[in-house]
């Protein structure tokens, strides 16, 4: 809270990105050092370069009025401001000064927000307003001053030419440190991002390619390019200045090699060179122009394999954006795209008028170079990230693996039943051992019982003399013990019988294929059981038998 009072409390200081006040003094010492610095520089080198050459000059005079009279035109050309040299229209200007004042604003752009700290967006427009205001009060101050002499500029243009060229290059220059680079990421889409990047380095495998064929044109008309040196300019010091105008121009030349590499041509005036067509003519004498060749060779064509090698090189770097095969065909469509563009503005910048001659215009042919262009970029692209990226598996393999699936799922079945048979035999091997069991029972009781018999065998033959009445009493006692024993052993005969059905039933319902082994194992056993219960039966009878058939004798010895 006391921060913030304080803050409100102090108005000459306002707060940072990073939370830290700068001071309202610190803010117009940094803007005016991005406003002023690019434009100060500029026109000091241009100044300076101008007075060297001029100096150098062999057939030159010096003067300060005069260095100072070309400094504001030439630095207007600089930033691609159309001038009017003794009535007559030069749109063609140098490339590379222009290359170097858009990195030299940039940088100063750059610095001026890291001072003030601007991280965001909402804070770099001062830093870029200031720039670009700059620059259209100092274009429309030296076009009204040299509008009188030999050298003349339109205000207009040159009031929002060199304004908007600053501000482009500020804001490149500011971008990535304020976060709008971030900003545009969020709001395009991760494939378009993809083509953005491929299509820019389309646009330097391009340009690239254009800097070869110059390189092959120029080698091959080195004595040519030599004879014009020391016919336009026999000094030193007129060499040197030839020599630094064509090193600015170099950038023209190889947008206009990138239109004769990938087919349309160029064109200057009534002059036109491409691959398959060629007008001879006369042209300026001017050291890059005598690499134009005087007539058509037959191996031009192998010039177009340079551009269809940029675009194996871009399809080959989108092979991996995207596992789906059209969605990497949009993908090189964006770049494609972005290439056509470029080699719009490239050649826009290139070219433009020369004179009113026969040499005007200078160029490429801007509708069909960025149809070429972007077909190149397109066409073997679409190629290489089709067959060369990863292609979605086929619909079979996703038939074989469902059957794989089932087969296991049937294995699972098969394995469960056969788990089951065996339990369902453990369970019936459980029922024929407590049928065995039960067996031993009865046989143990049965074995009891026949060794009363003989201990009662044994006591008669020991007391032959006993009395009738006594004799009597005991086979009673007998004959009920075992009638008693008889009902016994039938009745558990009875229940184990029973027992068994019951289980078989069970066993058959449940288990068909192993149930039927367990009911004739039941079977047999159960039989065995009845035999066995029917065998101790009938023994109890004999002995039932013998012993009656026995007293049955001594009683009648005793009558008689």
């Amino acid at each position: 809270m006391v921060e913030g009072m304080s803050l409100l409390a102090s108005p000459s200081r306002s707060a940072s990105a990073d939370g830290e006040p700068v001071s309202r003094s610190a803010w117009v010492r940094a803007l005016a050092t991005a406003a002023l610095a690019p434009l100060l520089t500029g026109y000091l080198a241009t100044a300076a370069l101008l007075t060297l050459i001029l100096a150098i000059a062999t057939s030159s005079h010096f003067s300060t009025a005069a260095v100072f009279a070309t400094t504001g035109p030439v630095w207007l050309a600089a930033y691609q401001v159309p001038l009017q040299i003794g009535g007559q229209p030069l749109g063609v200007l140098p490339v590379l000064p222009t290359i170097g004042v858009c990195v030299f604003v940039a940088r100063t752009a750059r610095s001026a927000a890291g001072r003030l700290g601007c991280t965001t967006v909402n804070r770099v427009p001062p830093v870029i307003a200031a720039i670009a205001g700059a620059h259209a009060l100092a274009g429309g101050i030296l076009a009204v001053v040299s509008g009188d002499g030999y050298i003349s500029v339109d205000v207009l243009s040159a009031i929002f030419v060199p304004a908007l060229v600053a501000a482009l290059a500020a804001t490149v220059g500011v971008a990535r440190q304020c976060g709008l680079t971030a900003e545009l990421r969020r709001y395009l889409d991760p494939i378009a991002l993809h083509g953005l990047r491929a299509g820019a380095l389309g646009i330097a495998g391009l340009l690239a390619a254009g800097c070869l064929t110059l390189f092959v044109a120029t080698s091959l008309s080195a004595p040519t390019i030599g004879a014009l040196f020391h016919e336009v300019a026999p000094g030193v010091g007129s060499a040197t200045g030839l020599w630094l105008l064509s090193v600015a121009y170099v950038p023209n030349a190889v947008v206009l090699a990138l239109g004769f590499a990938t087919g349309p041509g160029l064109e200057l005036g009534g002059v036109a060179a491409g691959p398959f067509t060629f007008t001879g003519g006369g042209v300026p004498p001017f050291p890059l122009l005598g690499a134009l060749p005087d007539e058509r060779a037959l191996w031009w064509p192998v010039f177009l394999l340079l551009p269809i090698a940029v675009g194996a090189l871009v399809g080959w770097t989108l092979r991996t954006c995207h596992d789906d095969p059209m969605t990497r065909l949009r993908t090189v469509g964006v770049a494609g795209a972005l290439v056509g563009f470029g080699t719009v503005v490239a050649g826009f910048l290139a070219g433009g008028r020369l004179a009113s001659g026969p040499f005007d215009p200078v160029g490429i042919p801007l509708g069909f170079v960025s149809i070429a262009a972007f077909l190149w970029i397109a066409l073997p692209g679409a190629l290489v990230a089709w067959f060369a990226g990863p292609r979605p598996q086929p619909a079979e393999d996703t038939g074989d693996a469902d059957e794989d699936a089932d087969a296991d799922a049937e294995t699972g079945e098969s394995d469960e039943d056969t788990a089951d048979e065996g339990a369902a035999d453990e369970d019936t091997a459980d029922e024929d051992g407590a049928d065995e069991d039960g067996a031993d029972e009865d046989g143990d009781l049965a074995d009891e019982y026949d060794d009363e018999l003989d201990l009662d065998d044994e006591t008669d033959a020991d007391h032959p003399d006993d009395t009738d009445t006594d004799t009597a009493a005991e086979v009673d006692e007998i004959d009920e013990a075992n009638d008693e024993i008889d009902t016994d052993l039938d009745i558990e005969a009875d229940d184990t019988a029973t027992d068994d059905t019951a289980t078989d039933t069970e066993g058959r319902e449940d288990t068909p294929t192993a149930d039927s082994a367990g009911d004739d194992g039941d079977s047999d056993d159960a039989d065995n059981g009845d035999s066995g219960h029917d065998g101790h039966g009938v023994t109890g009878a004999e002995v039932d038998e013998s012993p009656d058939e026995g007293r049955d004798q001594d009683r009648g010895a005793d009558r008689h």
